[in-house]
């Protein structure tokens, strides 16, 4: 069981990093930072779920909802602080 939410939870992560990727354009060093982003934003907003006990888009015992949105929230904090120093 809890290698299926790890597995799953990472696919969602990998997918709104690659659809944000897709959206925002850029090259290989900006997926990547997207990828971290994405990761560490999911499983810290479906930690933040499960420890307020919060169950919004639940698939089994992965808190989608939450997850999902940690995932944007750090993926435009990464693209916005990626835009730091670069000329307009």
């Amino acid at each position: 069981m809890i290698l299926s939410l790890v597995l799953y939870g990472f696919l969602f992560a990998t997918l709104a990093a690659a659809l944000f990727h897709l959206w925002r354009d850029g090259g290989l060093g900006e997926l990547i930072l997207y990828l971290l982003a994405s990761w560490a934003g999911f499983w810290l907003g479906h930690l933040s779920a499960n420890a307020l006990d919060l169950h919004i888009l639940d698939v089994g015992e992965l808190h989608l909802g939450p997850g999902l949105l940690g995932s944007l929230i750090f993926l435009f904090l990464a693209h916005w602080f990626s835009q730091i120093g670069k000329p307009v």
